[in-house]
């Protein structure tokens, strides 16, 4: 079952000031800011939702094809999805923008400033769910705001049910949007923060949201997660990590573990477990797709945090 990954592909320049925010921005001259930090550290990565949940579920021995908008400064990225059997299929370049690109600072108390070119991510909506080709799930991650309604409608209009994950693009989406794309999509997914603009956008309560899919998860950082389905609340525990490394991308981790859940036809408990792990696995590591595991190490790794034997 090959799942169709809408959303973005992203560099994500993530830079290391050793000192404080606090101490070089003045709250009385906050109108006219111009400061500067020295950032001895430095990782360029590679990133963007729709590239971060394909990896993590392949990792997992899962099946899915990156749908997204690229620029002419591809190059690496495409050697990167290349060398880690990540299919191209769906992604296009266009020649005359840059790739998606996040240029991240952070101080020692892990503030951060961001600064994001969403470049060739404005033209998503240029890609089209194709028709046939094996498509039996799918994915509408962050993207253009064109691009994720479009395509959340073309997976409706071919019955191929797929997880709705607003994520950062929340503030592009209306009220009208959101409830639209709830009621096309089958499963819901958003952190316990999406969760509440999600309730007061739409006016719905969580309980009639999940009421309207499949599924609606939502994930709670370090008190786990929630999964409402089939008029029951699954309760899935958090696993500690090694260590906190670095946050970003582990609620693409976490979708990943989703997507092979639903590809396996698994119940929510071990889908949950699993997405679990996956976050935990990721916040070890700087970066989004700089960690690996193999399937026994995983398995084995499984077992440990949740005291059952992996069935998948």
């Amino acid at each position: 079952m090959t799942a169709l990954i809408c959303g973005s592909v992203a560099y994500d320049t993530v830079m290391v000031f050793e000192g404080h925010f606090k101490d070089h921005i003045l709250a009385d001259r906050i109108h006219m800011l111009n400061v500067a930090f020295l950032v001895p550290g430095l990782r360029r990565n590679f990133g963007g939702c729709a590239g971060n949940i394909a990896y993590n579920l392949k990792l997992l021995g899962g099946d899915g094809k990156v749908m997204a908008t690229v620029g002419s400064d591809f190059g690496p990225y495409r050697a990167w999805m290349i060398d880690n059997g990540l299919p191209l299929d769906h992604i296009r370049q266009l020649d005359d923008e840059y790739t998606a690109q996040a240029y991240i600072t952070t101080d020692a108390d892990n503030n951060q400033i961001t600064a994001f070119h969403p470049g060739a991510m404005n033209h998503a909506h240029v890609n089209k769910v194709p028709k046939g080709g094996g498509l039996r799930l799918g994915i509408v991650a962050p993207e253009s705001h064109l691009g994720m309604c479009e395509h959340a409608a073309q997976f409706a209009a071919q019955g191929i049910p797929f997880i709705f994950d607003p994520g950062q693009a929340m503030t592009l989406l209306g009220p009208d949007d959101l409830r639209t794309m709830i009621g096309q999509a089958s499963w819901v997914a958003v952190n316990d923060y999406e969760a509440s603009l999600l309730v007061e956008r739409t006016g719905w309560s969580l309980e009639t949201i999940a009421g309207k899919v499949k599924a609606l998860i939502v994930t709670r950082g370090a008190q786990g997660s929630h999964i409402h389905a089939d008029g029951a609340l699954h309760e899935i525990p958090a696993v500690k990590p090694e260590k906190i490394a670095d946050p970003t991308g582990c609620g693409d981790a976490y979708r990943g573990g989703l997507l092979f859940g639903l590809q396996r036809g698994l119940d929510w408990a071990t889908t949950g477990r699993i997405a679990s792990l996956m976050g935990s696995l990721k916040i070890a590591h700087h970066g989004t797709q700089n960690h690996r595991f193999g399937r026994e190490e995983f398995a084995k790794l499984y077992k440990q945090a949740f005291g059952v034997a992996l069935e998948a």
